[in-house]
């Protein structure tokens, strides 16, 4: 464990038993948030790379335009 985890746990300590639950309740669903952005993520890698290439192709084949940011 960190330093600085290990001392903001020494504080949560303090707190009462609902405001620890409304924290530890806030922290793991920032971690299943992460978790599952990560999985997203890795998924979606093949089909990233392959709109890449699609975009890439375009632009050698002169169909694309600079994006006008006046007109959006």
């Amino acid at each position: 464990m960190t330093e600085l985890l290990d001392r903001t746990i020494t504080k949560l300590k303090t707190l009462s038993v609902e405001q620890q639950d409304a924290i530890a309740m806030i922290i793991l669903e920032e971690l299943e948030d992460e978790i599952q952005w990560n999985n997203s993520f890795e998924r979606s890698q093949d089909l990233l790379a392959k709109l890449a290439k699609e975009a890439m192709s375009e632009y050698h084949a002169g169909k694309t335009q600079e994006l006008d940011l006046e007109t959006l």
